[in-house]
């Protein structure tokens, strides 16, 4: 299974349950969680860290 259709479905579930308010949550945690990927490979990680 590609990517999109993993979007595509989820976007499709948020349609049809009328559950909108769960895309920006899902947003959020998808880019601390790339926040904190990049963090490690970085010369700022003991700066984000202290945020955390």
């Amino acid at each position: 299974m590609a990517k999109s259709d993993v979007l595509r479905e989820f976007w499709e579930f948020l349609k049809q349950e009328k559950k909108y308010w769960l895309a920006p949550i899902v947003l959020v945690l998808l880019l601390f969680g790339l926040l904190l990927v990049f963090a490690q490979s970085s010369a700022v990680a003991p700066f984000i860290y202290t945020l955390f």
